[in-house]
């Protein structure tokens, strides 16, 4: 398969940091084992997307990592080669879930639908894994029903607590459910929101849930489904915490090897398009027609096929080809271009197409947590979104365009004086 051509290594980087490669990259499927591995896709080599850069990091070397796709016919499982080590991806994590508005409420959804359907209240317990900063968990909180978050990020775990969410500050997994389950903590809702991915042990992960659900217990599960990074070129989304791009297909076979029963399945526009599974376990779990009929649905788009990803990297050329050419016709007309959104997704798209500070400016975000530092690799300083309407750039590359509507109307002001936004994805397009 043609894979997308690999950009050079920058000459400010490094090829090896013994301290991040902790974990070899892998020759074996990370959900079932299987060793026949084919390659789909190669970004070549880049920087941690969630390192931001410090001022006095600026011009020094910055270590760069394979990105290189493949997928298993065995269990339909796409996913990344190199393993990162968890405490250095998330330990200290820049990244906060509160301040996307529309994630919030997407999360406030969710909880007073749970709190409805499991008739949830003051005996209950609900659990997220991976639960940031508390924005699932408050609702919860708020509804007068206990909670507890699993974080492992220290910087983000203390914002949960300091907002009343009382949050345990390790790694998820088998060990961790063990000690839980050991101390009665059961949940009747777990969540695990756009956690499964970025987990190297997948198994001993879903065999903590596993472990943690009785009879009457529920997990709701989300996860960017591959089906829409195809459809739409989500390449983006493919970085180092992102480990595996699941189908469900792929999550049914996963859950079944845990005695998790897949009961339903919803998809939802979040994040650019994911999966919503609720897994139960035992006697009491049962499968919904909705699970057989999107596992229908994926037999007949060739889920378990190599060939039904062939032509992603052809498409990723193509949108690069078209989005240098646009940002180049509009710098030749002397327009200035800046770009939103120090996100993962737009370190990968910036390093992938090669788009530093030769076309933009600056790149602006939301969230205090990122400004000051700069962007890894194309090491673009980070600023806040006022700076839009200071600087007023022609131009604004939307690198967070999983929420450009909330994006578009929080820039009302500098939409009103001129400004336009470029969204890459899925293909180029002026707004």
């Amino acid at each position: 398969m043609k894979a997308v051509e690999r950009p050079p290594t920058p000459a400010n980087a490094v090829n090896e940091d013994a301290r991040v490669r902790e974990s070899p990259s892998t020759t074996a499927c990370r959900s079932c084992g299987c060793s026949e591995l084919t390659a789909l896709l190669d970004l070549g080599r880049q920087p941690l997307a969630n390192a931001l850069r410090r001022k006095d990091e600026l011009g020094t070397p910055e270590a760069t990592y394979p990105l290189e796709v493949v997928f298993c016919e065995a269990c339909s499982l796409v996913q990344i080669t190199e393993s990162i080590s968890p405490e250095v991806l998330f330990r200290d994590y820049p990244y906060f879930s509160s301040v996307s508005p529309s994630l919030v409420e997407h999360a406030r959804l969710i909880a007073m639908r749970m709190v409805e359907e499991r008739a949830l209240g003051s005996q209950s317990l609900v659990m997220e894994v991976a639960s940031n900063d508390g924005y699932l968990l408050q609702h919860y909180r708020d509804a007068g029903v206990p909670v507890l978050g699993v974080e492992p990020a220290r910087n983000v775990a203390a914002v949960a607590e300091s907002r009343g969410v009382p949050t345990s500050c390790v790694f998820f997994g088998s060990e961790t459910a063990a000690e839980l389950a050991a101390d009665g903590r059961r949940p009747d809702v777990l969540h695990a929101n756009n956690v499964l991915a970025h987990v190297p042990d997948l198994n001993g992960f879903v065999a903590g849930i596993a472990m943690l659900l009785d009879e009457k217990g529920r997990a709701v599960i989300e996860v960017p489904y591959v089906k829409a990074l195809l459809d739409k070129c989500e390449f983006d989304t493919i970085y180092h915490e992102h480990l595996c791009y699941f189908s469900l297909s792929a999550l049914e076979a996963l859950f079944r090897r845990h005695g998790l029963v897949v009961e339903d399945v919803e998809q939802v526009e979040i994040h650019g398009g994911s999966l919503r599974v609720f897994a139960g376990s035992g006697s009491m779990a049962e499968r919904r027609p909705s699970v057989e009929r999107l596992l229908e649905e994926e037999r007949d788009w060739r889920v378990h096929e190599p060939r039904t990803y062939a032509e992603f990297g052809d498409r990723v050329l193509r949108v690069k080809e078209e989005l240098r050419a646009l940002l180049a016709g509009i710098k030749e007309q002397g327009l200035r271009i800046a770009a939103y959104g120090a996100a993962a997704k737009g370190s990968t798209l910036l390093n992938t197409f090669e788009i530093g500070s030769e076309t933009l400016d600056f790149v602006a975000d939301a969230s205090p947590h990122k400004q000051g530092y700069s962007m890894p690799g194309s090491e673009l300083p980070i600023v806040s979104p006022a700076h839009l309407v200071e600087s007023r750039p022609d131009y604004v590359l939307l690198l967070a365009w999983n929420f450009a509507d909330e994006i578009l109307e929080q820039q009302k002001a500098y939409r009103d004086l001129g400004g336009r936004f470029i969204i890459p994805i899925p293909e180029p397009r002026i707004v």
